[in-house]
């Protein structure tokens, strides 16, 4: 399986070459419980070499979608049994007490499964999603369902981009990143408003529940 690819990807090349599926399913199963490894990059490479003829794109996308899927599960349990005990022990260094955690669980709950589907798109989400759903303690069978459904759109999406765009995938592929860190940005900048607004209606609530005992 010898050849080049495009742009920005062509570091891949000898990666691909060599280890091919493995490539795929490894470095996308690192990348989404948090290690900094390019995997969505990998991903989009073996979409161009499947393409190209030199992989099998079902192949690709099936073991993109189990290793993105695998490696949200090993971030749930790393957030779910670690990370919430850390987080109380050790967050008050960082301004997070166990309350403002409270706060992000009930949050969570209520809108976590929109999160943990919308994350796959958003660089630095992605890789904290997982992580965040357990230290959250977000239900795990609504983890697994929203989180399968993020890995099939994120792998179809991304698959069906590298397999048709193939020597094009550079303009494309830095076009579609500078809008999705937009994206990224206008998505926790509405999470936040959304966050404070629960916070100042249950603060304003309060208030009143006092105002009429007091009376």
């Amino acid at each position: 399986m010898q050849g080049q690819l495009p742009g920005v990807l062509q570091s891949l090349t000898p990666v691909l070459n060599h280890y091919g599926y493995l490539a795929v399913a490894g470095l996308v199963m690192l990348e989404d419980f948090g290690i900094p490894v390019p995997g969505e990059t990998t991903l989009i490479a073996a979409a161009v070499y499947a393409g190209a003829g030199k992989l099998n794109i079902a192949v690709v996308v099936i073991v993109g979608i189990l290793a993105a899927i695998i490696g949200d599960n090993i971030g749930y349990v790393i957030g779910r049994f670690g990370g919430h005990a850390l987080v109380i022990r050790f967050g008050k260094y960082i301004f997070i007490t166990e309350e403002r955690l409270n706060k992000t669980e009930q949050f969570f709950n209520r809108h976590g499964g929109k999160v943990v589907t919308i994350a796959r798109f958003v660089e630095g989400l992605r890789q904290a999603n997982g992580i965040v759903a357990g230290i959250t303690e977000m239900p795990w069978p609504k983890f697994v369902l929203f989180n399968a459904l993020g890995a099939f759109l994120w792998v179809g999406f991304w698959s069906s981009v590298g397999f048709f765009a193939g020597n094009n995938i550079t303009p494309i592929y830095n076009a579609i990143t500078h809008y999705s860190i937009i994206v990224g940005v206008i998505v926790v900048i509405v999470l936040l408003a959304v966050f404070l607004f629960h916070r100042k209606v249950r603060a304003k609530s309060k208030k009143s529940s006092e105002s009429t005992q007091n009376i």
